[in-house]
């Protein structure tokens, strides 16, 4: 169903199904997957390139130019997963010449309010709480979550599985699997009901732990907390990702207990 009292620009390509409602705005160079939803008052700008059985909820803006100065009008992307849900108020940029385009995944959640930066690549099955400010050039990878009134700084990186408590302040890469909280923010656990819902064994946990128990509690540089690993934890996929993120980040990541 399109309403009569939407905007849609002759040149906007709509799949089958797609609801749009009252007073939607719909720029031309824009695509919409199929059995998708875009909510009253949502606008939908260039570049915006939103996938199938999505639901924009009233009022947020998808594909806006980024807040970058060093934006000169580029034909950047703002590219929407499938099955991805954007509750109110939400703004996701497009990008810039850095990437040429902002990501998000399928089957993810962004809550009211929050906002995606330019350049910004948000993986499959993530939650971003409301008033989450994602600034410019973060990757946040699949099934991470991160708790409302929270802010990063840019280029970070937000590993897989990790959880993100409410109110912090990413100022460091986040490793995968684990828990981080308080201020300055720090390591408090690994994600063990996140991983235990998602099917990770007994087993594969308690690795991750031990493997986080070596770099975070027993005082080691990292450096030497990861040749530690290597040389004492089993050779798992989840302890190649974990060695391959920390020195992958050349910036530093969160602090330990």
């Amino acid at each position: 169903m399109i309403s009569n009292l939407a905007s849609i620009h002759p040149k906007a390509q709509l799949g089958n199904n797609v609801t749009v409602e009252a007073f939607v705005s719909i720029s031309g160079d824009v695509i919409i997957g199929d059995n998708s939803w875009i909510g009253p008052n949502a606008v939908i700008m260039d570049g915006a390139r939103i996938g199938k059985n999505c639901k924009i909820f009233p009022g947020a803006v998808i594909a806006g130019i980024p807040q970058d100065l060093k934006f000169k009008g580029e034909n950047s992307l703002a590219e929407i997963g499938d099955n991805t849900v954007i509750r109110e108020y939400a703004t996701i940029n497009r990008g810039t010449l850095d990437k040429m385009t902002t990501k998000v995944g399928n089957n993810t959640m962004i809550m009211a309010y929050a906002h995606i930066a330019h350049d910004c690549m948000i993986g499959n099955n993530v939650i971003i709480a409301s008033y989450v400010g994602i600034t410019g050039h973060v990757t946040v990878e699949d099934f991470a979550i991160i708790e409302g009134l929270s802010g990063t700084q840019q280029f970070i990186k937000i590993g897989a599985h990790s959880f993100i408590a409410g109110c912090s302040q990413m100022r460091k890469s986040v490793p995968p699997y684990i828990r981080v909280a308080r201020e300055p923010l720090q390591y408090i656990g690994v994600n063990i009901v996140g991983l235990t819902r998602r099917g990770f064994s007994k087993e594969a946990i308690k690795n991750i732990e031990d493997i986080y128990r070596v770099i975070f509690v027993r005082g080691y540089n990292m450096t030497k907390a990861l040749e530690m690993v290597e040389q004492d934890c089993p050779d798992t996929p989840e302890r190649r990702q974990i060695v391959d993120f920390i020195r992958g980040e050349k910036d530093g990541i969160v602090k330990g207990i």
